[in-house]
């Protein structure tokens, strides 16, 4: 099986790179020009996208891919003005050179990345941001596709993640980083719920979705959207209990030090079904231990 994967020199996308190599998957990675691809297993394959259209057909055309896994975006929580053209062009304009030459050469299936800030207040589509918008521009352009050709198009959406070297600015390295250092970190109230997935559990998902749609009852899968979920999920303040417990650890946070971002996200998605055959294989708190261990 041939599957190319965008987005690899990301944090989800070198996990699932090196969990497919050992299924005995020939792997393509579609970079761009001037890309650090040091991240990616030596053994996958580097194909650099030169923007131009012709050539991305080429490729396709030559390498028969039999799967495309779209994990590239652009993501910004808030964008100015200037960020527009961008954001339109890595996550909408991208995808859709892809899909396009999805359809020219017959690629099977095409597994989509989305995200649950398509879903504020839990609505069926309520975008938090302009980038949540640009990833359902891209779901419905991918309709024409499915209804043009015999791709399956699916999408996984998620949420918050996290696991080892991971190099992210995010919640877990911040704590980390202040355990250690005894110093003072403002935030929220904390009162917003999170769902936040371990890494390993995340590649499960797409690798079991990948069998479905190898399957007989691959059809069945097309436009469909599925999520991946935490088995456990917590206020900001009781997750920070979670972290200290795993991590042996004392956290000085100052609850209500900073204001609630424009459109926080309160309550996270809940109406995704999850990927068929999929359920999160650690607890948060395993998950916790495992990525940073005791401090």
């Amino acid at each position: 099986m041939k599957i190319l994967i965008t987005g690899a020199t990301g944090f989800i996308g070198q996990n699932l790179v090196s969990l497919l190599l050992k299924k005995d998957i020939e792997i393509f990675c579609l970079v761009r020009e001037n890309s650090d691809c040091s991240t990616i297993h030596k053994e996958a394959k580097i194909i650099t996208y030169n923007k131009k259209i012709d050539s991305l057909l080429e490729v396709f055309e030559k390498e028969k891919f039999d799967g495309v896994i779209h994990l590239a975006s652009l993501f910004l929580s808030e964008h100015k003005t200037s960020d527009i053209a961008n954001l339109i062009s890595s996550n909408i304009e991208f995808g859709t050179l892809i899909l396009e030459a999805c359809k020219k050469s017959e690629v099977k299936w095409f597994i989509n990345t989305g995200t649950f800030w398509q879903n504020y207040e839990n609505k069926d589509y309520n975008p938090v941001n302009l980038y949540a918008a640009t990833k359902e521009a891209f779901e419905n352009i991918a309709k024409y596709y499915t209804q043009t050709s015999n791709l399956i198009f699916t999408t996984i959406r998620l949420n918050d993640t996290f696991g080892p070297n991971d190099t992210r600015n995010k919640v877990f390295n911040l704590w980390a980083k202040i355990a250690k250092s005894g110093e003072t970190l403002e935030m929220s109230a904390g009162e917003q719920l999170i769902d936040i997935s371990y890494i390993e559990d995340v590649v499960l998902a797409y690798e079991i979705l990948i069998s479905h749609l190898n399957s007989k009852e691959a059809v069945s899968f097309k436009d469909k959207v599925f999520a991946v979920k935490s088995q456990t999920r917590a206020s900001l303040k009781e997750l920070s209990k979670i972290f200290e417990k795993a991590t042996n650890s004392k956290l000085n946070i100052i609850w209500g030090g900073r204001e609630y971002r424009q459109r926080e996200v309160m309550q996270p998605w809940e109406k995704g079904e999850l990927v068929p055959s999929w359920s999160p294989k650690y607890t948060l708190e395993e998950a916790i231990k495992k990525t940073i261990g005791e401090l």
